[in-house]
């Protein structure tokens, strides 16, 4: 039985990449930070009770900033496979932290490898690390003849999370070369899901939308309308970490779509997906969505209403417009397709918080 080790498992993509894993007949260990409330709710329901012999997912408690512990963590489980997607992956809020994401997201990296190679599992254990779109910086002469970004492209990150991204890149490809190990970095562009954090702009508008619907929230607002993302689904991209360790070399890989929709887009498609038509007005911080119509019965709203506004304390102090990436390399080496598109992510997320918030609106009815 192969055994896989997690870090960020409790966040979107470890919770489905546990699951992944699980369903292959591995035995998933992860590992959590040390929290006062309970912060494990995407994984609760492959958590039986510890002392169960038939329990393959077990937990431990740790953090990217400790090295002994991560290395006792790594000497105990002996993986197989270990997937690095702990992070402080919020681009915006690395702006207040940058120390914290260069630690976490820079040296934890290192950590992991480097606790590979003192504990001589090499030719052993084979290294995931989760690295991101926001490598390119969104520049328009580094893409390629096509347009796009792809494994060949320059690097220019604009925040203090895309530097310290960009450290944890170079040292997994530096630990390759020097150590002969098996670790390879995934390119990760925009990847959603109903798990994504609440505070990520494609959950937020999900959300925002679902309360607006029914009658929770006035409106919602946002930064930048104008950014364009290429956003797929959590479970496609997990499913490609895992390819990427079964291929026969290590190498780099973009995960991306393809194809690339604006802020604004998703906004008009979360409400088409509960019946609202909004109509756009304005521009920068002055442009506005207000309801033109309502097609579900379930969801109206006064026509006319205004439901989003531009606060200007969202933007990003160094803007990426444009994130679009060429999975031409995974698709054809690894013969990795995505089963999901933008319309039906949006889908998957409304349909899901539309029910949250459905439980939402049941509980304050009942206590009014």
């Amino acid at each position: 039985m192969k055994v896989a080790l997690i870090t960020g498992i409790t966040g979107q993509d470890g919770s489905y990449l546990a699951e992944l894993l699980l369903e292959k007949g591995y035995e998933v260990h992860g590992i959590k930070r040390r929290s006062s409330s309970l912060n494990t709710d995407r994984i609760d329901h492959l958590y039986q009770d510890p002392h169960h012999p038939n329990q393959l997912l077990k937990l431990h408690y740790g953090d990217l900033s400790d090295a002994m512990n991560l290395t006792r963590i790594i000497k105990e489980c002996q993986p197989d496979e270990i997937y690095n997607l702990g992070a402080m992956s919020h681009v915006k809020v690395s702006f207040d932290t940058p120390e914290y994401v260069g630690d976490i997201d820079g040296l934890g990296t290192l950590r992991i490898l480097e606790a590979v190679r003192i504990l001589g599992l090499e030719k052993k254990t084979k290294i995931y690390q989760a690295s991101t779109s926001e490598l390119y910086g969104g520049i328009p002469e580094n893409k390629n003849k096509r347009g796009f970004y792809d494994e060949s492209s320059p690097f220019y990150p604009r925040s203090p999370y895309g530097v310290a991204k960009i450290y944890g890149y170079w040292i997994t490809k530096n630990y390759r070369e020097a150590y002969d190990m098996f670790a390879c970095n995934g390119i990760l562009f925009n990847h959603e899901s109903p798990r994504r954090g609440e505070t990520f702009v494609t959950r937020k508008i999900t959300r925002a939308t679902s309360r607006i619907a029914l009658g929770l929230q006035e409106k919602i607002y946002l930064g930048n309308l104008d950014a364009k993302r290429d956003w797929g689904h959590a479970k496609d991209y997990v499913r490609m970490m895992w390819m990427i360790l079964q291929a026969e070399q290590a190498e780099d890989w973009v995960i991306a779509t393809g194809k690339t929709t604006t802020v604004r887009e998703f906004v008009r498609m979360s409400f088409l997906e509960v019946g609202i038509e909004l109509e756009f007005k304005g521009s920068g911080v002055n442009e506005k969505a207000s309801v033109v119509k309502c097609n579900n019965p379930l969801f109206q709203i006064k026509i006319g209403k205004e439901v989003l506004s531009i606060d200007p304390s969202y933007f990003r102090l160094t803007e990426v417009d444009l994130l679009i990436g060429d999975p031409t390399k995974a698709k054809e080496k690894l013969g990795w397709v995505p089963e999901y598109d933008i319309y039906s992510l949006v889908k998957d997320m409304m349909q899901s918080d539309v029910k949250l918030m459905q439980k939402e609106q049941y509980l304050k009815f009942k206590g009014n």
